[in-house]
């Protein structure tokens, strides 16, 4: 009889566990900004191609692309076209362009005349499968580079989309890829401006 009325606190506490186990949980990457860094005096920025880790050979030009569209909309910062930065970086002779030396950022300067220069990873762009369900998935890392000296003065990281319990569920497909790259970039660019 007494397990009668323990059946449903044992039901409730599996389905907890169960509900727990299938949310992702991410630990996030710290954030980095250099406090001695006047970011007023940023006024423009050349975004260096972005390292690509996805199965997607042009995932990493496309969130460039887009990363540097919503940059420029902030009219905060002059973003150099990219035929420009690719000029600079053929000028100054960069092997690796997503992965620049503190030589190489410091050249960039006098050849673009640019305050800073933004390089990234795309870590994650696809679409994520767990059972039934599927979700796109975006993960990217940016960190800005002063020109003066070429050492990182801010640095973040931010991951969205994936399999949202609704997603289990009702075996939804998740948001579009389009939206998730947009709330990346837009929690990036939150950073950046903090």
């Amino acid at each position: 009889m007494k397990w009668k009325k323990t059946f449903p606190g044992i039901v409730l506490t599996c389905f907890l566990l169960i509900f727990l186990a299938s949310c992702a949980w991410s630990p996030g990457h710290p954030d980095y900004t250099n406090e001695s860094m006047d970011f007023g005096a940023v006024r423009s920025v050349a975004v260096l191609p972005f390292m690509n880790l996805s199965s997607d050979d042009q995932a990493g030009e496309r969130v460039r692309d887009a990363f540097m569209g919503m940059l420029l909309a902030t009219e905060a910062i002059y973003v150099l076209p990219p035929g420009e930065v690719e000029r600079g970086i053929s000028r100054v002779g960069i092997r690796i362009p997503q992965t620049p030396t503190m030589e190489e950022v410091t050249k960039l300067k006098g050849v673009l005349e640019v305050d800073a220069v933004i390089t990234g990873v795309l870590r994650e762009y696809g679409v994520v499968r767990s059972g039934s369900a599927e979700a796109n998935l975006v993960s990217l890392s940016l960190q800005m580079l002063e020109t003066q000296t070429g050492s990182t003065v801010w640095a973040a990281s931010s991951t969205k989309g994936g399999i949202s319990l609704t997603d289990r569920l009702l075996g939804s497909g998740g948001r579009p890829m389009n939206d998730v790259t947009i709330q990346v970039i837009d929690d990036l660019l939150d950073e950046l401006f903090d």
